[in-house]
């Protein structure tokens, strides 16, 4: 099987997670949502098109593997920003976002915390199943050449510091595909699906996001274990 590989490197990176109250934590690898979202807007996709957004999500077969570990760990941002009715921001659509809300909406500064990996370097690896049904890989390896929006790793502050598409190797399954991208040498920690590849330890996630309701739901069954690469020649 054919595989599209995808270099996530950037100096800051977010990957998603169980968000509690206003503060929004971090995984240590992709989420199912994150990737679907970043593939989305180098598609173009519309936002409201949930159908098209599920379907993207549901085609998804995909392994990551970090050629890095984060040497400062995570670092957390502290946010305030005080919004008034009449302020405007930016999307990646190109046009002004404004605001609603009653007048006390805006008496009081929003308060947040973020997390962030710093310095990633992550390698994604990932096919499509229906392969035929567009968008094939190639479609998706064209969209994250010449993106219809700007690309980030899972927030907007999160830009990439290079391309994107690694090119594309060949192997029976997403261990395999981890496998046969050359990487730093030694051993790398990394999380593939269950049934696409031995080894490692079971674990659960729940990132796969309902487009409709915007809600996280449901569970996928992976594992996650140290795999060496071949070494980078």
């Amino acid at each position: 099987m054919r595989w599209l590989v995808l270099k996530l490197n950037a100096p800051l990176a977010s990957f998603g997670g169980e968000a509690v109250d206003a503060r929004g934590v971090t995984r240590d690898f992709p989420a199912a949502s994150a990737l679907t979202g970043l593939l989305a807007n180098a598609l173009g996709t519309d936002r409201s098109d949930r159908t098209a957004l599920d379907t993207l999500q549901s085609r998804l077969i995909f392994a990551a593997r970090r050629d890095a570990e984060f040497v400062l760990g995570r670092m957390t941002d502290f946010q305030t920003a005080q919004l008034g009715a009449a302020d405007h921001g930016w999307t990646t659509h190109g046009t002004a976002e404004g605001r609603a809300g009653g007048a006390a909406t805006y008496q009081s500064p929003h308060i947040r915390t973020r997390d962030y990996h710093a310095d990633t370097r992550m390698i994604v690896v990932l096919r499509m199943n229906p392969a035929g049904e567009p968008p094939t890989i190639d479609d998706l390896a064209a969209a994250v050449d010449r993106p219809c929006r700007p690309l980030f790793i899972g927030r907007k502050p999160c830009l990439p510091s290079g391309y994107l598409n690694a090119g594309f190797v060949e192997a029976d399954d997403a261990l395999g595909a981890l496998l046969a991208v050359p990487g730093p040498g030694g051993p790398q920690r990394a999380l593939w699906p269950e049934g696409e590849g031995s080894g490692g330890h079971p674990v659960t996630l729940t990132d796969r996001r309902n487009w409709a309701s915007g809600l996280h739901g449901g569970s996928r069954a992976l594992r996650e274990g140290a795999i060496t690469p071949f070494p980078v020649s």
